[in-house]
């Protein structure tokens, strides 16, 4: 049954609360697809202090036009190969192997990451649904902000993908600490074995590679 109370408010509530429930403590390595050419590149492990991007969810930045906001930043990732593809690539389902030098990294942080579990009955509890991930993008840029300036003991949230269903990770500047001084693993996407990789994801979610 539906009413007229939208699922996702627009504007979160003022005070948040959460259980120790909520948060996940992640270890596990982290995935992420960036470029290494053109403008705008920052490092691997280095969040992104422009912002709030349009295209992106969970900015925390300030509502406004786009500006560097230093001391507040945001890195994407996720927990596998996959869903790193089928984000980044979401709005041509062209996987670019070229354009930008794009590099497929990988890591372990050196410490349990503190995540906002989104897929548990957090947002249920404070005004919203599961569909806080997967709400319009300002909705969901409007509920990061406030979770990143209600809880500073958080590093991020882990949102479920919605292009795979599997886990984003959504690593703020607080993270910083948890980064190792060099990744796992860091290859670009033309490399051959990684290329073959993203060959057979791309033929499991349908998209197509250059």
């Amino acid at each position: 049954m539906s009413g007229g109370r939208p699922k996702v408010p627009n504007r979160p509530p003022d005070a948040l609360t959460r259980f120790d429930t909520d948060v996940q403590r992640y270890t596990d390595r982290v995935w992420r697809i960036h470029r290494t050419a053109g403008p705008h590149v920052t490092g691997w492990s280095a969040p992104r202090i422009f912002g709030p991007v349009p295209s992106m969810r969970f900015d925390p930045h300030p509502e406004g036009p786009p500006t560097l906001h230093p001391g507040i930043g945001v890195l994407y990732a996720t927990t596998d190969i996959a869903t790193a593809a089928a984000e980044v690539f979401q709005r041509t389902r062209l996987i670019d192997t070229t354009t930008g030098a794009p590099y497929l990294t990988g890591w372990r942080p050196t410490r349990p990451l503190h995540l906002l579990d989104l897929s548990s009955t957090w947002a249920l509890r404070n005004g919203a649904a599961y569909a806080v991930a997967s709400a319009q993008r300002p909705v969901c840029r409007a509920w990061a902000r406030r979770i990143h300036d209600s809880f500073d003991d958080l590093d991020g949230l882990a949102a479920p993908s919605t292009m795979t269903g599997a886990v984003n990770i959504v690593l703020w500047e607080r993270a910083a600490d948890s980064m190792p001084a060099a990744p796992d693993f860091t290859r670009p996407l033309t490399h051959p074995t990684v290329w073959e990789v993203l060959r057979r994801v791309a033929n499991r979610i349908g998209y197509r590679m250059q």
